[in-house]
């Protein structure tokens, strides 16, 4: 059984882009983005649930989210949570719905977000040159048990190189589209 499987490898190249995607999406840029209140955990029911559990989160205008509370009993526990996530939003309480009016960001607060996108970038590119390390050690392994020729080993191993290569540029497209929109350029 060879060490090397190229579809793994594959996957879990993808699977960095999708995690950068994911951490990127929860970036503020001004705009409402239904992402943002994902980190948020509102204590109920004597347990801390995912506000996207008890609550439907929508964006209805640009610069409004707008949460509507299924159970009127949660409605207090969601306001506190949102306000003390440390996302900047002041909600406001109308019945069982909850307004949050997205504020303008500043220039300082924007430059910030820029250097976060550009961190969550950098540790995606960290965990692909991972992946790729895991196939080449894997393909000098296969090579050492005579799986694999010399030639299949570098021939490869420079498919691994090309993955790597074409992912981390998919990487840096996404982080340099991100860090335009949070600069507002």
């Amino acid at each position: 059984m060879a060490a090397y499987d190229k579809a793994d490898l594959e996957r879990r190249m993808l699977g960095a882009v999708e995690s950068l995607k994911g951490d990127l999406g929860g970036l503020r840029t001004g705009r409402a983005s239904v992402n943002l209140l994902d980190p948020v955990t509102v204590t109920v029911y004597g347990a801390n649930m995912p506000l996207n559990q008890i609550a439907t989160v929508s964006a209805p205008e640009p610069r409004m989210l707008s949460v509507q509370v299924w159970d009127k009993g949660n409605v207090g526990p969601v306001d506190k949570a949102i306000r003390s996530a440390g996302l900047g939003l002041n909600p406001i309480v109308d019945g069982t719905n909850i307004r949050l009016p997205i504020p303008d960001l500043t220039e300082e607060r924007r430059k910030e977000l820029a250097k976060l996108a550009g961190q969550y970038a950098e540790k995606a590119r960290i965990a692909v040159r991972n992946v790729r390390r895991d196939g080449m050690d894997a393909l000098k392994i296969d090579e050492k048990k005579s799986e694999i020729s010399e030639d299949d080993r570098k021939k490869r191993e420079t498919e691994v190189q090309k993955m790597t290569d074409s992912t981390i540029a998919d990487i840096d497209s996404t982080s340099a589209a991100k860090e335009k929109e949070i600069l507002g350029k």
